[in-house]
């Protein structure tokens, strides 16, 4: 069994700002949640099958599923609670209030697992409100900070975490957490019911035993060490076992909008889902993680309110009326014209705008070519492809040169994960030195190569980013002059994301934020066999049948709803991907990690796009942040939870509208963090 190291939790679609208002056109009656209470007796036969199951499944997998008693913890065991890291959160941040935010489109199901779960809104519903067992600091990224648990004691010799749960942590139902709900989370991952092979995956092949001691304490037993052993697995939250009473075969249906009890600060209630339209978090009453100290001063709006908004011009629009309190502007447009410093709301000082430096892997902006496809499959034909983008024009026209290329997958981690590997530079005779290897030797009447058959050297290139519409026209024009006829293809966010995961793409112009950790991650990218479901016979080898001109062997049952979105497969590489994935010291990852890279390059499945070093936006002065913004690995001014509302403010500033009052105007540059 291979080790999996990709959570798709982590690893998600980055959302962009195209949506419309919600509040256009008849208004209709909100939709309900159906009630995991609604059939008692479904729920008791179900709650029976269900707990049935499990018990076979302890039984059948004693071996993996460890019951001991407190007395059989470790003496020696030297336990940490992270109470020496400082805060990153205002404690004084102040509650109350409703944020007023915007959604891309409407999230398909309320699941946090299997399709259609893994969309934008599944940060808010999971990733970024739940708080996990444990979790690297944001600002000190070595070292680790308790929520769920309150201490752990790591034990390297026998590469085992312990990890002791608060006993203050309550589900918004106010049933206690206990270990109870961390084998049914291991039980619900593990499941065949589950239909989501990745999950079975990861949590068999990365966890050698789970072990249950009493009510609070546990422990997970890994195959290997890891130099980041406790984060990188102990980032997990949980589910409740007590409110997947009839989990089975048919869960994805039963589940589709089923409204779970949360450990985070926020539920949803019924009366709040407007399908289509709007979803509304509120305040969990006596939140038990209130005054725990790394949730302390987070999560301060009593509601959280998102309007569907699908058009990127009105939700700019809708965030200048005063209808949302914060718009991100990483789009130049609205940037340096839409909401310009000269814009009256920003002139007056009613309107703060902001740039904010980060350190993260950069997410993976650029060109994923679906080496499955005819002609695609050729390796020149993706050599062309790279000489034939002009992302070089991309950062200096369409963003004005705040952006800059990226030169690898993986650029953003602490050290160079390749020491002289650069991306392919824009150069149309070299794009067509390779076109005409791959038979694409003479050109048509209207510019466009051909090949012998009079065959068009001709691609559509899609997005579900609608505020790219302008610039992919500027990549359309330039790979003109190589010969290339690019047809632009401009989807919502669900549609193209969706087209992708389906791998019904030929150019998708896209990118999936990177998991913010000490070293990349490559399996669920990368590996053959989440490329096709017969990349590897039973015995272990790869499939040998070759078609047309594919360099090397490609099955034919591809593996859609998967991060492989390259098609990529490459045995050679699934090897150095495995032996990555078993490498326990910092040195042999970053040596692997370099032939990973290079090998990557090679094969040109994808193209290098662009990387900025922060992120912007604007919000009404009334929002408010801690000292310095945010956190060094935010990857959005929302993803920590760090801002509040001040009410009081808010009344004055919406009366300084009408009166025509101002206050102080500038941009406010937060580059603590900005790297040399």
């Amino acid at each position: 069994m291979l080790n999996r190291t990709v959570l798709p939790g982590i690893v998600v679609m980055v959302i962009g700002i195209a949506l419309s208002l919600g509040g256009c056109g008849k208004k209709t009656e909100p939709t309900a949640v159906k009630d995991s209470k609604a059939d008692p007796a479904a729920s008791a036969q179900g709650a029976a099958s269900m707990e049935a199951d499990l018990a076979r499944t302890l039984k059948e997998q004693a071996e993996f599923y460890v019951f001991k008693t407190a007395a059989d913890l470790p003496a020696d065991l030297a336990w940490q609670d992270g109470r020496d890291l400082p805060v990153f959160a205002d404690p004084a941040a102040k509650k109350g209030g409703t944020y007023h935010f915007f959604l891309t489109d409407f999230p398909r199901t309320l699941r946090t697992v299997g399709p259609d779960a893994s969309g934008g809104f599944r940060g808010y519903l999971r990733d970024h409100t739940e708080p996990s067992l444990v979790k690297s600091h944001p600002n000190l990224p070595e070292s680790v900070m308790p929520l769920l648990a309150d201490r752990w004691a790591l034990s390297s010799a026998t590469k085992t975490v312990y990890y002791h749960l608060d006993p203050r942590a309550r589900w918004s139902d106010g049933r206690p957490v206990t270990t109870d709900d961390v084998v049914f989370t291991f039980y619900f991952y593990r499941s065949t019911h589950l239909r989501d092979p990745w999950y079975n995956d990861f949590y068999t092949a990365n966890f050698r035993h789970l072990v249950i001691f009493d009510a609070h304490t546990f422990a997970f037993v890994h195959p290997e060490n890891k130099p980041d052993l406790v984060s990188r697995f102990g980032d997990m939250s949980l589910y409740p076992r007590h409110a997947f009473h009839d989990f089975g075969n048919d869960w994805l249906e039963r589940y589709q909008w089923r409204n779970l009890p949360r450990l985070g600060a926020y539920e949803i209630l019924e009366k709040d889902i407007e399908k289509g339209r709007s979803i509304t978090f509120s305040r969990v009453k006596g939140w038990w993680g209130e005054e725990q100290r790394f949730m302390r001063g987070r999560f301060n709006p009593d509601r959280y309110r998102f309007e569907v908004i699908r058009d990127p011009d009105k939700a700019v629009e809708a965030f200048a009326r005063g209808d949302l309190d914060h718009i991100p502007l990483g789009t130049p447009k609205f940037w340096f014209e839409t909401l310009p410093e000269t814009h009256p709301e920003v002139a007056a000082g009613r309107i703060l705008r902001y740039k904010f430096y980060n350190r993260i892997p950069r997410p993976d902006w650029g060109i994923w070519i679906n080496c499955a496809k005819p002609l695609l499959d050729t390796l020149d034909v993706r050599h062309g492809l790279h000489h034939a983008m002009d992302f070089e024009s991309v950062c200096t026209q369409y963003f004005r040169g705040d952006a800059e290329r990226l030169q690898t997958r993986s650029d953003g981690y602490s050290w160079r994960t390749h020491p002289t590997l650069t991306a392919r530079p824009y150069n149309p005779e070299k794009a067509r030195a390779h076109f005409a290897k791959a038979g694409f030797d003479r050109q048509g009447d209207d510019g466009i190569l051909i090949d012998s058959s009079g065959r068009r050297l001709s691609f559509t290139l899609s997005t579900g980013r609608q505020e790219f519409k302008d610039m992919l026209p500027i990549l359309k024009q330039q790979a003109l002059k190589a010969g290339l006829e690019l047809r632009l293809e401009v989807l919502d966010s669900t549609t193209g994301f969706k087209k992708v995961q389906e791998k019904n793409h030929e150019l998708s112009l896209l990118a999936l934020n990177r998991a913010v950790e000490l070293y990349p991650r490559y399996w669920e990218r990368y590996h053959g066999s989440n490329a096709y479901t017969d990349a590897y016979s039973l015995d272990g080898k790869p499939v040998t049948t070759a078609t047309g001109s594919v360099p090397h062997p490609r099955p034919v049952q591809v593996r859609t709803q998967t991060n492989n979105m390259t098609m990529t497969f490459l045995p050679e590489l699934d090897r150095l991907i495995e032996a990555y994935d078993r490498a326990e010291t910092l040195p042999e990852l970053k040596r692997l990690a370099a032939e990973i890279e290079m090998m990557i390059h090679e094969d040109a499945g994808w193209i290098p796009g662009w990387k900025m070093p922060f992120y912007r936006g604007a919000y009404w002065r009334y929002i408010k942040w801690p000292e310095g913004f945010n956190v060094r690995q935010s990857r959005t001014a929302e993803e920590y939870f760090v801002h509040w509302i001040d009410v009081e403010e808010r009344k004055a500033v919406e009366q300084a509208r009408r009166t025509g009052r101002t206050f102080p105007a500038s941009l406010q540059v937060f580059d603590q963090f900005r790297e040399n």
